[in-house]
């Protein structure tokens, strides 16, 4: 029984320091990322690619170039929601979150609950005894 709490007591450490540690990427994420705000672009389709079109709320005309992926995304659609960099120009995205935020937030949702369900084993094999 010894060795299993060890395995447990261990887990349940590696589970909760994971998590913390991919919850403060995550934060160090969200906050690099700076202010993006919603618009809705016009999309030009042609021969070289489809182009989104948005006006931001200054009110100024931004363009920019759409990758396939974001263009395979949208499909044939002519307007399409958008988020653009709040003091930049030209730049927007198709997600209002960055793409790399999603997968930290999982990972350490994941790691959070191996740390609570090695936490609660360890308190069943405690009133096992």
């Amino acid at each position: 029984m010894n060795a299993l709490d060890a395995v447990v007591e261990i887990f349940s450490w590696l589970g909760f320091g994971a998590g913390l540690l991919l919850l403060i990427v995550a934060v160090i994420l969200w906050a690099a990322d700076g202010t993006w705000l919603p618009a809705e672009g016009w999309v030009d389709h042609d021969e070289s690619g489809a182009t989104v079109r948005w006006y931001d709320g200054d009110g100024d005309a931004n363009s920019a170039q759409l990758t396939p992926s974001e263009a395979s995304a949208i499909g044939g659609r002519d307007r399409v929601p958008l988020w653009y960099r709040h003091g930049w120009r030209d730049r927007m995205r198709l997600t209002r979150r960055p793409p790399g935020l999603i997968p930290v937030l999982w990972a350490a949702g994941a790691a959070v609950a191996l740390g609570v369900v090695t936490l609660v084993l360890s308190w069943v094999l405690i009133f096992v005894r």
